[in-house]
């Protein structure tokens, strides 16, 4: 599991590679939420291009920088999800809370 992100004019875009199952799910928390304190953005963008393969640790991901960002008075949303994580996110019912788009 890879990530890496960029801050500008206020919004956080941070990129996801890989695989992320509840073995990565952990260390990703940790270095999502290190972002989010060090910058308290006001929109964070979730950009799951590269992510291969999904479980619900992904959707418990999604869900705990969902309620970070309302705590931030922010916003959140994840762009360019590929299908195999779009069909656990689209189980989950996820967006209807989250703003989600899938690959393009």
């Amino acid at each position: 599991m890879k990530i890496s992100g960029s801050y500008k004019g206020g919004r956080l875009t941070l990129s996801f590679s890989g695989e992320l199952d509840h073995h990565a799910a952990r260390d990703a928390m940790k270095r999502l939420s290190q972002k989010l304190d060090a910058y308290s953005p006001r929109s964070c963008v979730l950009d799951l291009k590269g992510l291969e393969f999904m479980d619900s640790s992904g959707v418990a991901l999604l869900l705990r920088t969902y309620k970070r960002m309302n705590e931030l008075d922010g916003t959140m949303c994840v762009r360019n999800v590929r299908p195999q994580p779009m069909r656990v996110l689209d189980a989950s019912g996820i967006e209807r809370l989250i703003d989600i788009t899938g690959a393009v």
